[in-house]
């Protein structure tokens, strides 16, 4: 194993740099050049043809036969004509990935390439092979996939894709953009009809997303060389270098440069696929960088997300570097998270979220400010749910990742437009000279401070003109937690309209209605806005005190998809039905069973078959040494001491190790799922993963360098 480390290391510092083009496209010429989106479609369908596909991405309506024909028909030509020999259903099962399954455009009897209406609308994978948390037997195989027009055609290599939802045989949603679907088309109904109480002329909302992606980049040859990397996606074990993130050196520095040429390639192909990427630059932590999109429509921006992955996955192998999108993969340091920046714009073009100098406006603003705030904290414990995952487990809480209680922060500015609503029932946003942060310094102007600053610490922020939820993890989907946001800012609009409605028919003017609404609003959800630290003591027993949860492992956490109150809200939308929520709680709970096992394994491989040995074999070269020292007459107490040290660690490691594969084994005979879930969680990964981490660890420290058998995190964290 050791060898493998060091032929990795010898690699890495041997292996030639890879050729980039010097000079890169000009990004308006190739932006979308393998996209099939609206104005390609402008272009190769009939004026009607192109009228009623508009329409019915607009409107959320389904597309007739003769309809999809066509676009299969334009479709199939211009993914041809660019080379194309295959088309794909490409969908996003409940297994955290993409899906796709590859036909042939040719059609081997006629002799010629042919693509259908049809087989654009429906096609059949074999569902038995993805998790449906009991709603499918293996041996009832079917499935359907669907097209979903909202979201554009691209061609990815040689293969026309086709975002699509994947459902059961029986009906059932089997991913996470059907789910997705329904609730964006719920908050654009709700948002409606609450915005036309200000504005006739608004017809639509869109809830837009743009998700900024952390992730941690590391060379291929000592990705391999870890397999705990490899099985788990994290370290297991690793002790901390002596230099990490404490300089704070890495956050905005330059760009090492084997990691610029690979950005620059993986922006290239993400342009040419319509992803509309902006920002890039180091994270906090060594060898940790992010990527952030502009805004779009929210189902079209977490399509781009998990393609843009793939994207970077791909051209990361050809820069011989593997991009990492685990929440925690190593300890100590930041996590990787990926930040939800969410907000509702209307076919008008008003940000719902962005206040004004007109008064109309902003109470319109303060609607739905105040009405998000509202729904966060009615529904708290649903969306700490949708952001649950074993992976999430490891960051939440640390190192600039937000804490399991979900709170919102506002700042000081919007605080006191809140306070002062609530008292008095009137207030006004301007921009005046408080706006303004008057910094002495002659050549630099005035900068105009945004409503509200920054708090790093908070899982769900306003930031101005939009809503940063923070606690979604860095290899999550974003569906998940969309679904649950927008759903229930859908389901709060509709109680507020109705509240409002209610109160105009006793005759109260409808502005004051709306201010009796808001005021009413802000006390009963006061408690849910946090402004200080949340990483705080304080702040855990003062949430405590306002009644806030924290729950702080996944098993617990998606229980709330299951309480009364989820399961009403789910109905009453028809996002899901109690029996898809439970085959989905089994589907999470079974996938966290089976992670934290894998875990389990690769740490007790690891620290049997490569730790211990290398231990022991270390100890014997140290017992020859002290027998040594003792026949010369030389004191020897040193290194008998470090002997011993290696025997106690060696002995805990293998007492753990033991003990741990015990209690799985007792596990395993747990028939119920949540109860096996919470025993994996407290009797496997609480009880021992430290334990034993914290044995190898100290043994890393103590091992002749030479010897030890794991790439270490001084190796893999400083790539330059």
């Amino acid at each position: 194993m050791a060898q493998l480390r060091f032929q990795a290391l010898k690699n890495l510092n041997e292996r030639p740099k890879i050729h980039v083009e010097s000079t890169p496209p000009n990004i308006s010429k190739v932006f979308g050049e393998y996209v099939f989106g609206m104005e390609e479609m402008r272009a190769t369908l009939a004026p009607a043809v192109f009228k009623k596909v508009s329409n019915a991405i607009r409107n959320h309506e389904k597309i007739d036969e003769t309809t999809a024909d066509a676009v299969a028909s334009a479709a199939k030509s211009w993914a041809i004509g660019k080379g194309a020999t295959h088309f794909t259903h490409w969908f996003q099962p409940m297994t955290g990935g993409t899906a796709e399954k590859h036909d042939s455009f040719f059609d081997a009897l006629s002799g010629i390439e042919k693509f259908k209406g049809s087989e654009l609308v429906q096609q059949e994978p074999d569902a038995s092979s993805f998790p449906s948390g009991g709603i499918r037997s293996t041996f009832e195989a079917r499935g359907y996939t669907a097209w979903d027009p909202t979201s554009p055609m691209f061609l990815y290599g040689k293969t026309l894709s086709i975002p699509t939802i994947f459902v059961s045989y029986t009906g059932e949603t089997l991913d996470t953009k059907s789910p997705l679907l329904k609730a964006l088309k719920a908050v654009d109904l709700s948002a409606t009809k609450v915005c036309q109480l200000f504005d006739k002329e608004v017809q639509h909302v869109v809830a837009s997303l743009g998700a900024e992606q952390e992730y941690f980049v590391v060379d291929k040859a000592l990705f391999n060389a870890r397999p705990d990397l490899v099985m788990a996606g994290r370290t297991v074990f690793g002790h901390a270098p002596a230099r990490g993130q404490q300089l704070e050196d890495h956050y905005f520095g330059t760009i090492p440069s084997r990691v610029y040429d690979f950005m620059r390639d993986f922006e290239i192909e993400s342009w040419k696929l319509g992803i509309p990427v902006r920002t890039r630059h180091n994270e906090v932590a060594p060898s940790q960088f992010e990527v952030a999109p502009l805004f779009e429509e929210v189902n079209v921006a977490n399509d781009h997300n998990q393609l843009m992955m793939d994207v970077m996955s791909r051209v990361g192998e050809k820069h011989n570097l593997k991009i990492l999108f685990h929440e925690k993969p190593f300890a100590g340091l930041n996590g990787s998270g990926k930040h939800n920046n969410w907000s509702l714009i209307t076919d008008t073009g008003v940000n719902l979220y962005a206040p004004t100098s007109s008064a109309r406006d902003n109470l319109l603003f303060l609607t739905f400010f105040v009405t998000t705030i509202k729904a966060v904290h009615e529904h708290a414990d649903l969306l700490r749910a949708s952001i649950a995952n074993a992976a999430n487990d490891f960051r939440l809480g640390a190192n600039e990742a937000p804490p399991a209680i979900m709170s919102v922060f506002i700042g000081s500015q919007m605080t006191a437009v809140l306070d002062e609503l609530e008292k008095k029932g009137n207030v006004k946003i301007e921009k005046g000279d408080n706006m303004y942060m008057k910094l002495g310094i002659d050549q630099i102007p005035e900068i105009i401070l945004d409503a509200t600053d920054r708090n790093r610490t908070s899982p769900f922020a306003f930031t101005g003109n939009k809503f940063e939820f923070r606690a979604v993890g860095g290899s999550d989907n974003c569906g998940t937690p969309m679904t649950a946001l927008n759903l229930i800012v859908a389901d709060q609009l509709d109680k507020f309209h109705d509240s409002v409605t209610k109160e105009i028919a006793k005759g109260t003017e409808k502005r004051l209605a709306i201010v009796n609404v808001l005021r009413k609003y802000i006390k009963e959800s006061k408690d849910v806005r946090f402004e200080g630290d949340g990483y705080s003591e304080e702040w855990v027993k003062e949430a405590a005190k306002r009644g806030l949860g924290n729950v702080k492992n996944m098993p617990r956490a998606v229980d709330a998809y299951l309480s009364k109150k989820s399961l009403d809200l789910f109905e009453r939308h028809s996002i899901f039905s109690h029996k898809e929520v439970e085959a989905r709680n089994e589907i999470k709970l079974e996938s966290y069973i089976k992670k934290v096992q894998i875990e389990a394994r690769v740490i007790g491989d690891l620290a049997i078959n490569h730790i211990i040995p290398t231990a022991i074999a270390y100890q014997n070269k140290l017992i020859s040494n002290a027998n040594g020292l003792k026949g010369l007459g030389v004191d020897n107490k040193a290194v008998v001491d470090t002997i011993k040290e290696i025997s106690e660690h060696i002995e805990g490691i293998k007492s753990g190790v033991r003990k741990m594969v015990d209690e799985r084994k007792r596990i395993n005979k747990i028939t119920d799922t949540h109860k096996r879930a919470y025993a994996y969680c407290d009797d496997i990964k609480d009880t021992f993963f430290e334990k034993i981490r914290d044995a190898v660890d100290k043994l890393e420290l103590v091992v002749d360098d030479e010897d030890w058998p794991l790439v270490k995190y001084r190796e893999m964290l400083f790539l330059r």
